[in-house]
């Protein structure tokens, strides 16, 4: 199924090869935020449902997992 999904990287990835990728189609239609990595487009995707996501989003931009 996640072969024929339109894969976007993230605004925030770098060219170090730490990048995910989301498919923005596919949460449109269904809800389902798809991530992967972008170093294993063949590899799993993890499934977030819409709130989860937003849950995450809102940790991360609030410094929750800062290093």
């Amino acid at each position: 199924m996640t072969d024929s999904l339109r894969w976007v990287k993230s605004s925030y990835s770098e060219n170090g090869g730490q990048c995910i990728e989301w498919a923005p189609e596919h949460a449109a239609v269904t809800g389902e935020f798809l991530v992967r990595d972008s170093k294993d487009p063949h590899g799993p995707a993890l499934a977030f449902a819409s709130p989860a996501w937003s849950s995450f989003v809102g940790a991360v931009k609030g410094g929750e997992f800062s290093a």
